[in-house]
């Protein structure tokens, strides 16, 4: 590989991160080389939020620090250097302005997360980054405590900044495949346990299967463990084959994976989250008044969907032909304590390759949370999800990977 100019900083991976602190190093000066191990830059980038990108959120910054799991608190410094404003401003000089969703979400006014990885592309090809594709890294090599460059299947670049970069392990076929978990653990980092985070859940009950498709918005889903009430989000799921997915299942994954392997992982569902217990029983007895004559199963669709009902009724004890009049009192208790509590019994996450992001990583604290430089080998720095930190959705994440990029960028530079 003939390379224009030896490189000052190596890349490690092209993703969203990646191509932040390639291209934040190059404008500062930096002589960089971004190493990717697919045939071009941004593959999953380029699928987030469903090809939209939900590039950040709208929040403020106390409220991004809830939004992760584990070490939020860690961003403080990286935020304050680069955050949600920053992003939105980045991206509108560079002609692709920005609208605010549900929830604060941001996205792309276009509507494409092409403008985004294209926008970032040019990021790095106007500031003189050079990007060598099909590169996958073997080894980060050190001289005497310091990174000093990387061996690839063939070659060797010596430089005297490296950036890893790689991801997770999520979505392997776009490249992110853990492999800069290896690397971090061959130079002596220790790895947090990897598992599936913003991931679809299976259910033990298989009567999902007759429910796959369908939605339910404005709903609270709350998790539950043997210690009790492990988290609660409001908003919309999504029932599927082999269980349950949408905005507030992911959000839920998280915990949800971690508290399974110490025992029992129950989902109660409040179709009525607006109503009191005493409030759904008194709609339900104007519903059995007026419509006396009605079968149940007709009474019921006035509040809960069509598809949902024969499943709603056989799990209630209640015969699908029976006539509102003729429910009894302890029937109709039941069904509001199926309203209000439905529970499902989760059986596992699906494989990681389906989560969005991976919760895990390097440790926090071997990483300097104001430059990202690693604390056991100098020149070494870390951004993006290969960094023990997971949000929920939202844009928490992106973000997270946007202003690591950029403070790692930085640091590497303004280090030379």
């Amino acid at each position: 590989m003939f390379l224009k100019l030896k490189p000052d900083v190596i890349v490690i991976g092209g993703g969203a991160s990646g191509l932040m602190a390639a291209g934040r190093a190059a404008e500062l000066g930096a002589r960089v080389l971004l190493l990717e191990k697919m045939g071009r830059v941004g593959i999953k980038l380029a699928l987030t939020g469903k090809g939209r990108c939900n590039l950040t959120n709208g929040g403020d910054l106390q409220t991004f620090i809830d939004s992760y799991r584990h070490n939020g608190k860690f961003l403080y410094n990286v935020f304050s250097r680069f955050f949600n404003d920053d992003l939105i401003s980045f991206f509108k000089r560079r002609g692709l302005p920005t609208v605010e969703e549900r929830g604060r979400r941001i996205f792309p006014a276009s509507n494409r997360a092409q403008d985004v990885v294209r926008i970032l592309r040019d990021y790095n090809s106007s500031h003189g980054v050079q990007m060598l594709f099909h590169a996958p890294v073997q080894e980060i090599l050190q001289e005497a405590g310091r990174a000093g460059g990387v061996r690839t299947e063939a070659s060797i670049f010596r430089a005297s900044r490296v950036i890893l970069a790689t991801g997770g392990a999520s979505y392997p076929e776009t490249g992110s495949s853990g492999d800069g978990y290896r690397l971090a653990r061959s130079v002596g980092h220790t790895i947090h346990p990897i598992q599936p985070s913003l991931v679809p859940l299976e259910t033990k009950e298989t009567f999902v299967r007759n429910l796959q498709g369908l939605g339910l918005k404005n709903v609270r889903v709350t998790l539950i463990t043997s210690k009790g009430k492990m988290g609660e989000e409001f908003g919309e799921m999504l029932f599927t084959h082999f269980g349950i997915s949408g905005p507030i299942i992911l959000s839920l994954s998280g915990v949800a994976v971690e508290e399974l392997a110490r025992g029992r992982v129950e989902l109660s569902i409040d179709f009525k989250p607006a109503l009191s217990r005493e409030q759904v029983e008194k709609r339900l007895v104007r519903e059995f008044e007026m419509g006396g004559r009605k079968k149940i199963s007709n009474i019921l669709m006035n509040l809960l969907p069509k598809s949902m009902v024969p499943i709603f009724l056989q799990r209630a004890g209640i015969c699908l032909d029976q006539k509102g009049g003729e429910i009894r009192v302890e029937d109709r208790r039941r069904l509001v304590e199926l309203l209000k509590d439905w529970r499902l019994t989760i059986r596992g996450p699906r494989p990681i390759e389906d989560a969005i992001i991976t919760s895990g990583g390097i440790n926090v604290k071997e990483i300097n949370p104001s430059t990202l430089e690693s604390r056991i080998v100098r020149d070494l720095y870390f951004c993006g999800e290969i960094i023990d930190i997971d949000g929920k959705t939202g844009g928490y994440n992106l973000q997270a990977a946007f202003s690591t990029g950029w403070v790692a960028g930085e640091a590497a530079a303004k280090g030379l």
